[in-house]
């Protein structure tokens, strides 16, 4: 089939004007991750079938393809046809011409939510502790939590001694039964630095009393300092909020132009066929499991603010958070709005019927498709780690050359 062509400058345009267009890159992800423009969703073309109905819930979203030369555009847009989108269009000369109009590539995988972290620690200062202080810190017995936002498959293969399993949007809903004692110094970590970050900056922001400081480079700087992880470890946090969390995150969400709406407001958005509209259940997915809202999926919070590409390559979309207790839907949707998203959070709803059952889980891709994260495993390869700790560095002056983000910070 003969697939009509868009620019690049008529791309990057939809993107500073924040119209919807879901710029789809079609080669497997670890091609992906050798680099690709800033807002650029992977969307492998054998997986077109598998994802499209769920990423892309607007048949009449517009959709813009591209490839590397491998000749995947016209196959991915017949069956994007075949499903029923109307609004398929070409990157006319694909990758090669974005790279020759003189725009950004950025390579790795959630490379937008990343740069998005950089920003942060920039404006905010967010505080960090290396792996030698923290270490000594351990050692000398402190009055010290340290709390792995990562996911907890992720914090079962490896993790800092002595440190529980909170995943990221959980940590303003738990940090008060894991740090009762104002004098506690919080520690947070993950794999390198973006959930750390933002994480942090979550306990900051929410106005927990408690010291709150990063693992500077996470995991990987842990590795990098000769210190010891643990494996196989199995804590984790329940629920204590701290005083004035629940009203602190509204706040915080309401400074960051989220909106709160009702059930029939919900509905109102839902209706409205000219905007593309994701919904998404931030709680456990035992939580979900147990009983959600019919139509959101699920996605724990944390992961969301991460893997925002993955979730809703539609930019310029709505999203509509719900959460049963409110914390954890206030905290991911203030840092949605900042990264630019329009975000809703929906007020109640869990006193109708709910549906019972476990999130959709899609197969996972060939092992030799996916791009092996520097952080991942148990492995050991140090110039690896520090190349992505480099590369992590320079993204705010990326952001800056690139001028599409439109991100803010409060």
């Amino acid at each position: 089939m003969t697939v009509p062509t868009v620019t690049p400058s008529e791309v990057r345009r939809a993107l500073l004007w924040r119209d919807e267009i879901a710029l789809l890159d079609l080669r497997h992800e670890a091609a992906y991750a050798t680099g690709h423009p800033l807002f650029a969703a992977n969307m492998a073309a054998d997986r077109i079938a598998l994802e499209a109905k769920a990423r892309l819930p607007r048949k009449d979203v517009p959709i813009v393809l591209y490839d590397a030369g491998e000749g995947l555009v016209a196959w991915a847009a017949e069956r994007l046809a075949a499903l029923g989108y109307r609004h398929v269009r070409q990157l006319d000369g694909g990758l090669e011409a974005w790279r020759k109009a003189g725009f950004e590539l950025f390579q790795d995988v959630n490379s937008y939510a990343k740069a998005f972290g950089e920003l942060v620690e920039s404006r905010r200062h967010t505080p960090s502790l290396p792996a030698d202080e923290v270490a000594a810190l351990i050692a000398g017995k402190a009055n010290i939590r340290i709390l792995d936002v990562r996911r907890f498959d992720e914090y079962a293969t490896m993790n800092i001694p002595g440190s529980v399993s909170v995943p990221g949007a959980e940590l303003v809903l738990r940090a008060g039964r894991m740090a009762p004692d104002p004098g506690t110094t919080i520690i947070v970590n993950c794999a390198g630095r973006t959930r750390s970050i933002i994480g942090t900056q979550s306990l900051i922001n929410a106005g927990v009393a408690n010291k709150v400081v990063a693992l500077r480079n996470g995991t990987i700087g842990w590795t990098l300092a000769s210190q010891q992880l643990e494996h196989g470890a199995d804590r984790q946090s329940g629920i204590g909020l701290f005083e004035g969390a629940k009203a602190n995150a509204r706040e915080v969400a309401y400074r960051a132009g989220v909106r709160h709406i009702s059930p029939d407001e919900a509905g109102a958005l839902e209706q409205d066929t000219s905007r593309t509209l994701y919904r998404f259940d931030v709680r456990s997915v035992e939580e979900y499991a147990a009983g959600h809202i019919t139509g959101f999926r699920h996605y724990p919070g944390g992961q969301l603010v991460q893997e925002i590409d993955m979730a809703a390559p539609v930019r310029g979309a709505r999203i509509l958070l719900t959460d049963d207790m409110g914390v954890r839907a206030d905290m991911t949707a203030s840092w949605l709005a900042q990264m630019g998203w329009e975000a809703f959070v929906l007020d109640g709803g869990y006193d109708r019927a709910l549906q019972i059952g476990p999130p959709e889980v899609w197969p996972k891709p060939d092992p030799s498709h996916r791009y092996r994260r520097p952080y991942e495993g148990t492995d050991v390869n140090g110039a690896a780690m520090q190349a992505y700790l480099d590369w992590e560095y320079g993204l705010v002056d990326q952001l800056r050359r690139d001028a599409t983000h439109g991100f803010f910070v409060i």
